[in-house]
């Protein structure tokens, strides 16, 4: 170091305090980049490297940009995920014995910017930290522009604290080493960088200053670590006052819905699955807030979904109160639409860095409350009105800004024009000097031109000459012989001054310098007497936020025609004629297929959903998710009617999704999602599953799946949707008494298909892949191949049935046949076929359907069904004929039972039924038969 100069020596000693950021030194006008930090910068920000001498032998690499447009390049550093510190002058250069002192003012990092187009208006930025203390993990998340600060802590188990984190997106983490390592492969999924810091300091001191010793005991251990850990950081970043952070939110996990990153991303709540865009999403839907932190309010409220019955009618009630008023809705909506965003202003006056635009701005906010408060206590809700009484106008600190800042200051603070007049009394002495020296500027200008004859004479000032008296070269000969003292000679003018001049002079620059400072010292004292009001502005910022969500709920809910549900804490759920919120939306055309869902524990709570590709199994699954998502948010529902009971936690497996980065497949990251439903979800939890089983062989992938369905049913007794293309499972029903089979119905006509999205009862025997093959366009020559090579498969079924061993906990009745002496029995594979009302996409009426197919899908489809019945025709009438031998031989004897089968049998004509109906009407005989024989 000591071969460099004084300069660089200072810039070297500088770094080692921010050794992981670039460090921008200011020279001048210009932040200037050295060494290694001007190596990466140059091509992180394209911008010229350049060298310059050090006082060592070699060039040292050097990049710079003006100080007046480094605010951008800041961004795109941070946008990449960098640290950028900012090492200011400190001391008057004109008044520095040799190098002036300079010191690094603030660290910039991806989770402590405060403004710029980094920042997204209805979203959070926020800062998270990490750490584990006692067997527990804990994190706090905190909000620098808007001083929100939540905590919250787990015992160590399971993937909490990866939920948690998942929900909250941080922009930048800190915390323990080796928890960040266990968070970066989560964040290699979000659609952003993100900053890991380890940061093991912790501030006590400093914590308990900044929230008050109450608030500070009431803290469990592992929340006071993390939450002085955070406090730390942002300290040693920021370098001054963190006084916008006034509360600490504890959240308990009891406390909310638990969605999973994977359920999160499938049922779309805040961004969409392809385009991780907000269109689209249920966010997007319910977003008709007014204000910036109603948009961030609703957010938090959709991540995090309420368990608290009676908070949710609270929300309800509130939203009920605003959907049944439009004239109420609509006045608050125009309120609103004036009001800036508080919470950030508030952030920027705590933060020292709020201008005389932002004071403005605040006061057009206060102005709008009254009328707010008015509305609201002029509604029928109990809610609206305990909000409204729960505000504080604030109206001594309108009237302080009313009193002291211009209708329309400028951007920056140092440049004066931005206290009233009467404000200040010096002030106003200040101003009236300086106008009235301009005065006699102007007047002095009109006299010399009369006196010297030159009417282009003009008086004019720089910031390097101050004033000056300006005449053109052609007419020098006018002016009179030593009146002027020559002061600067131009190409086609010469310029003048006076002692007189120069004496004004030094009277209107005294007065404007001093008017600027004190302008900026009457600025700073407002700005501070405001702050010290900092949390009565924070609690008004949220309750304007919560009653713009309150609307925008209120407004959507009437725009879609949703209805209040009725939110339960027991088990049960009926909903009549639920619709998906967001497809429904989005429909340009038509009108959305609407379909019940009832699921109770006393009938059924899981339903096995079958039916084609592309007929809407995946949709109506969302669908009943997000209706639970909605009703425990607070909001109405897309339903003709909605019981809605409150639901712990909801696991969703839909869709295929690779974690190409983690290294696993398709189907292991099925069977992860599925090893954490069993073991998280409680009987209070609703399940999702699309395909279960696809990832593996057929006859692997359908013993999971009906191993994984026996399991939620016999030792979870959650409510599940499952759907499956292993039409063979449709038997589950027979012994699983809380089984229901339902398929998406569809039409036939010829060769075509038309998927009627329409739940029906019963399950489907076909999924259609190959017309939905066709659908999507593939030649016509892989089509036909297709259709020959089912014909070929299907022939061979007879011989390849496929049956399921009777599982102790499922089939009760084999096991009790089993203690009597008699051979365990197979149960073959049995398929429900139920007509049904046909209804179109569009709820037009149509003939009726079977949900399993019917003949003539297409030449190949019906020859292979015709195949298959005459396949397995001889046996079923060779077993036919014995059975009715052995009927009839009982009722000679007069057995009403053996009567009643031979009746059965009568009515059987083997020719017309499909093979699937064929095997399944023999089984039931000879479940018939061996019962009777019993007896």
């Amino acid at each position: 170091m000591a071969t460099y100069t004084p300069m660089i020596q200072q810039y070297l000693k500088v770094k080692e305090q921010a050794k992981d950021a670039f460090l921008f030194f200011r020279l001048g006008d210009f932040y200037e980049l050295f060494f290694d930090d001007a190596l990466l910068a140059s091509r992180e920000l394209e911008i010229t490297l350049t060298g310059r001498g050090g006082g060592s032998e070699e060039r040292i690499p050097m990049c710079g940009v003006p100080h007046h447009a480094a605010e951008n390049y800041i961004q795109r550093l941070i946008e990449k995920g960098y640290k950028v510190a900012i090492c200011e002058q400190v001391e008057d250069p004109s008044e520095a014995k040799g190098v002036v002192r300079r010191e690094i003012v603030r660290i910039v990092t991806p989770g402590t910017v405060m403004d710029g187009k980094t920042i997204e208006e209805k979203a959070n930025r926020y800062l998270l930290a990490v750490t584990e203390l006692e067997g527990k993990h804990a994190w706090a998340a905190c909000d620098l522009s808007t001083g929100e600060l939540t905590v919250s802590s787990a015992p160590m188990e399971g993937n909490w604290l990866l939920d948690e984190v998942n929900v909250y997106v941080p922009s930048e983490m800190i915390g323990d080493e080796h928890l960040l390592e266990t968070v970066k492969p989560l964040t290699m999924t979000w659609n952003r960088q993100v900053l890991f810091t380890a940061w093991k300091d912790t501030n006590e001191t400093l914590t308990r200053q900044q929230f008050g010793e109450a608030a500070w005991t009431r803290l469990d251990k592992e929340r006071q670590k993390v939450v002085s850990l955070l406090m730390s950081y942002l300290h040693e970043t920021q370098k001054r006052s963190l006084s916008q952070f006034t509360t600490i939110q504890e959240l308990e996990p009891d406390q909310y819905l638990v969605l999973d990153p994977f359920t999160r991303r499938n049922l779309e709540l805040t961004e969409t699955v392809r385009e991780r865009a907000k269109k689209g999403s249920l966010l997007w839907l319910l977003d008709h807030t007014e204000t910036s932190m109603g948009g961030r309010m609703l957010r938090r409220w959709i991540d995090k979904p309420l368990l608290n019955r009676k908070s949710i009618d609270q929300r309800l009630e509130a939203v009920e109160s605003l959907y049944n008023d439009f004239i109420a809705r609509e006045e608050l909506r125009e309120q609103l639409s004036s009001v800036y965003d508080l919470e950030r202003l508030v952030g920027r006056i705590a933060f020292g860095t709020a201008n005389g635009r932002d004071l403005t701005a605040l006061k057009v906010s206060l102005e709008r409350v009254p009328s707010l408060m008015e509305r609201c206590m002029a509604t029928s809700s109990n809610t609206l009105q305990q909000l409204a009484q729960s505000m504080d106008p604030c109206a001594d600190i309108k009237e302080w800004i009313e009193n002291a800042i211009k209708d329309e200051p400028p951007i920056s603070v140092r440049e004066g024009n931005l206290i009233k007049d009467g404000y200040h009394d010096y002030l106003d002495k200040l101003r009236e000097a300086s106008v009235n020296g301009k005065r006699w500027i102007a007047e002095l200008e009109r006299k010399e031109r009369e006196v010297t004859g030159v009417k282009s004479l003009k008086v004019g000032f720089n910031k390097v000459f101050g004033y000056f008296i300006e005449v053109t070269k052609s007419n020098l000969s006018s002016l009179p012989d030593g009146r002027y003292e020559r002061k600067q000679t131009l190409a086609n003018a010469e310029r003048f001054v006076t002692p007189e001049l120069k004496e004004r002079e030094a009277l209107i620059l005294e007065a404007e310098d001093k008017m600027v400072g004190l302008e900026y010292e009457l600025f700073s004292e407002l700005r501070q007497r405001i702050n010290s009001h900092v949390r009565r502005l924070q609690h008004l910022a949220e309750a304007i936020a919560q009653l713009d969500v309150y609307q925008s709920l209120a407004a959507v809910s009437a725009k879609q025609r949703f209805v209040k549900p009725q939110v339960h804490e027991g088990y049960h759920l009926d909903v009549k004629n639920g619709r998906h919120p967001v497809v429904e939306a989005v429909m340009q055309q038509g009108s959305f297929m609407a379909n019940d869902a009832q699921l109770s524990d006393e009938t059924a709570s899981m339903l096995l959903i079958t039916g084609p590709n592309m007929a809407g199994k995946s949709t109506y699954m969302r669908q009943v998710a997000l209706l639970h998502v909605m009703a425990q948010i607070g909001c109405f529902v897309p339903a003709e009617h909605a019981v809605i009971p409150l639901v712990d936690r909801i696991f969703t497996r839909i869709g295929a999704a690779d974690d190409l980065i983690g290294g696993q497949s398709t189907f292991m990251v099925e069977m992860m999602d599925i090893q954490v439903m069993t073991a998280k979800a409680t009987k209070r939890s609703l399940v999702i599953i699309d395909e279960l089983g696809r990832g593996t062989s057929t006859s692997e992938g359908m013993s999971i799946a009906q191993a994984v369905i026996e399991y939620v049913h016999h030792h979870i007794g959650c409510k599940a949707l499952v759907s499956t293309h292993f039409h063979e499972l449709a038997h589950l029903a027979d012994h699983l008494d809380k089984l229901h089979n339902v398929s998406m119905a569809v039409q036939e006509s010829g060769n075509d298909v038309t998927f009627l999205r329409k739940l029906v009862d019963g399950a489907a025997s076909t999924s259609y892949g190959i017309y939905c093959a066709k659908l999507a366009g593939l030649p016509e020559s892989i089509i036909d191949r297709a259709y020959d090579l089912l014909t070929d498969y299907e022939s061979e079924v007879p011989n390849q049935a496929h049956f399921v061993k009777a599982e102790h906990s499922v089939l009760e009745r084999d096991e009790q046949t089993d203690r009597q002496g008699q051979q365990e029995q197979q149960v073959p594979v049995q398929h429900e076929v139920v007509a049904i009302e046909q209804l179109d996409l569009f709820g037009e009426r149509s003939e009726a359907v079977h949900a399993a197919p019917s003949k003539g899908v297409s030449v190949s489809v019906a020859a292979a069904a015709k195949n298959e019945a005459q396949s397995i025709h001889e046996s079923a009438v060779s077993y036919e004929r014995e059975a009715a031998a052995s009927a009839e031989a009982a009722a000679s004897v007069g057995n009403n039972e053996y009567r009643q089968l031979i009746e059965k049998l009568s009515e059987i004509d083997v020719l017309e039924l499909t093979p699937l109906e064929a095997m399944n009407q023999l089984h039931a005989l000879m479940r018939e038969a061996r019962q009777a024989m019993k007896r």
